[in-house]
């Protein structure tokens, strides 16, 4: 099929209460649209027994209730609803403010030196690109995105820090991401935004970002950063 999805879908058991259905075996946009619409069509079957479906890069990861559903009859009712072919895309576009380096962004310049650039020119690069967000995992609303710039490509840190701050604009290996919460990690800090990516207080909204969102950064400076962030709201701006 190209883009490196599958022909056929690939059911794999995960325990005796879920399965993963894997469309591809490559960080690609096309791959990635048919697994939201396919979680799409999943959660509006209504199927008996299935609890919940959880979209990844790739695949579909499902959970379901033993007692009311098996494999083999889930396989069944799963495999019309995969999409055949590339879906439009839906997501929404975003532009968030960044203040990068320094105190928001401890990793600016290693990655400079890591890539021959200066740091102005990492930041240049990184507001260039626009990144698509993949799936929200590790942490609630954390947010992994692709579209990052080869030239900016950097291996994770030989050593994770145990904790870096929430909102933070981090790279690692071909991924961008935006953290949500305080969490351990090997990424590399570019720099910080006062939008809050996880917050309770918006109800069914807690997660700013969603997969298939579409995201472009603008940079501020620490004086913005400060005012934003004290002024509160949601900051980043929906362009689309």
């Amino acid at each position: 099929m190209g883009n490196g999805a599958y022909d056929r879908p690939r059911f794999l058991p995960a325990g005796d209460a879920a399965l993963t259905v894997e469309l591809g075996d490559a960080v690609d946009a096309v791959v990635n649209r048919r697994v939201l619409e396919f979680d799409r069509r999943v959660r509006a079957a209504a199927i008996p027994g299935l609890l919940e479906s959880v979209p990844t890069y790739r695949s579909l990861f499902v959970q379901y209730d033993p007692g009311l559903a098996a494999f083999a009859g889930l396989v069944e009712a799963l495999g019309p609803l995969v999409p055949a072919e590339d879906v439009p895309a839906e997501g929404r576009r975003w532009l968030f403010p960044v203040c990068y380096g320094g105190e928001f962004g401890a990793d600016l310049e290693f990655v400079a030196e890591t890539h021959g650039l200066t740091p102005e020119a990492v930041v240049d690069i990184h507001l260039s690109a626009e990144y698509r967000v993949y799936m929200i995992g590790f942490a609630p609303g954390f947010a992994y995105m692709g579209g990052l710039p080869a030239a900016l490509h950097t291996p994770r840190r030989a050593s994770p820090r145990l904790r870096i701050p929430a909102n933070s604009v981090a790279l690692g290996g071909i991924q961008a991401g935006i953290t949500s919460i305080p969490v351990p990690s090997g990424w590399h800090l570019l720099g910080r935004t006062p939008a809050q990516m996880f917050d309770l207080g918006r109800g069914d909204d807690a997660f700013l970002l969603a997969a298939g969102d579409v995201v472009r950064f603008e940079r501020i400076d620490a004086a913005t950063f400060a005012a934003l962030e004290a002024a509160g709201g949601l900051i980043a701006r929906r362009v689309g």
